[in-house]
């Protein structure tokens, strides 16, 4: 693990968040709500939408983690800008004292009203999913949707002037497959880097490999060179350079990267969980109430990152819990 920033306040040190392995956590992702206007075949749950946090409730739940070492906040959903108030949720997190980078995930079907506004308040980068460009098979992922929406959200983003839009894909076999290397060309034309997603096991589908989507990709005449150094703070993926750019590669199942994980979540409702693949949840919406004081949210917060363990157990079978949707944890 790299030595804390030399210049850091040992103050600091003593407050920072780490798990039980020692990993330092620094890294918050946020889901705002889990209501959506899509229900993406591998995203969406079967129970109904849950209540949100008010944005009260998420001041106070940014700034605990930012006291806490936290430096990175990702707003997800759900479909964040669902939100009526997301832009003033992304200043309120842009604003948190401690909080250096902001970032959002969406599917960009809002983002053409409201990019800028989302820009000017403190957001740095979004994550738009788009898993196919051929508007029947988008239309059946999301159950609905329609791919020129997300795709001028996209441009949208980039006249906005984000430092970085990145696009997610999931490759569902038998489904989408054929779509990756399209993908990549409309993305290396337009100066975007593409990353998939491994499938994890939320919801219905079957998951193609990273390794077997490379081949795939190699056969569609995009060959790409090995795994790129994985610089410090880049997150889970790892990147392979074509002729036109590179490719982002998130293999949660066949490229374990829990040894590096700097991250932990909490859900719409207040439920946090320091592991996407764990069932324990730890309740924290009556901590955010105001009144309570402070050291019990920070209590409750080290409790669950003691019992973190090494690596997620996605293909172990289950004793206990279930896991929630990918919309119900927010990603």
């Amino acid at each position: 693990m790299p030595d804390p920033r030399p210049s850091q306040d040992p103050r600091e040190l003593l407050r920072e968040l780490r798990d039980a392995q020692g990993r330092r956590i620094s890294y918050l992702r946020l889901s705002v709500t889990d209501r959506c206007n899509y229900r993406c075949v591998y995203c969406s749950p079967a129970e109904g939408a849950r209540a949100d946090l008010t944005r009260g409730q998420l001041r106070r739940l940014l700034g605990a983690f930012a006291g806490l070492g936290v430096r990175r906040v990702r707003l997800t959903g759900g479909e964040p800008l669902w939100r009526k108030d997301i832009v003033a949720l992304a200043a309120d997190a842009a604003s948190t004292p401690g909080i250096d980078e902001v970032c959002l995930s969406t599917n960009g079907t809002n983002l053409v009203a409201l990019a800028r506004s989302l820009r000017e308040a403190g957001v740095c980068k979004i994550n738009v999913s788009l898993d196919s460009l051929d508007p029947g098979r988008f239309a059946s992922i999301t159950r609905g949707g329609r791919v020129d929406e997300v795709t001028d959200g996209i441009e949208a983003a980039l006249e906005a002037g984000f430092a970085e839009v990145a696009i997610n894909a999931v490759i569902l076999r038998g489904v989408n497959e054929a779509d990756a290397a399209p993908l990549v060309r409309w993305c290396w034309e337009r100066g975007l880097t593409p990353r998939f997603i491994e499938l994890m096991p939320f919801a219905s589908g079957a998951p193609v490999p990273t390794d077997e989507l490379v081949a795939r990709l190699a056969r569609d005449g995009l060959s790409l060179g090995p795994e790129l150094p994985r610089p410090e703070g880049r997150g889970p993926a790892s990147y392979r350079r074509g002729s036109g750019g590179e490719v982002g590669f998130i293999g949660a199942l066949t490229h374990n990267f829990c040894a590096s994980c700097n991250r932990l979540r909490v859900s719409t409702r207040g439920e946090l969980q320091a592991c996407l693949g764990g069932a324990e949840r730890v309740p924290l919406a009556p901590l955010l109430e105001e009144g309570v004081p402070p050291p019990l949210l920070e209590g409750a917060i080290r409790a669950a990152l003691s019992r973190k363990e090494e690596g997620h157990r996605f293909l172990e079978p289950r004793v206990g819990g279930r896991l929630l949707s990918m919309m119900g944890i927010g990603g």
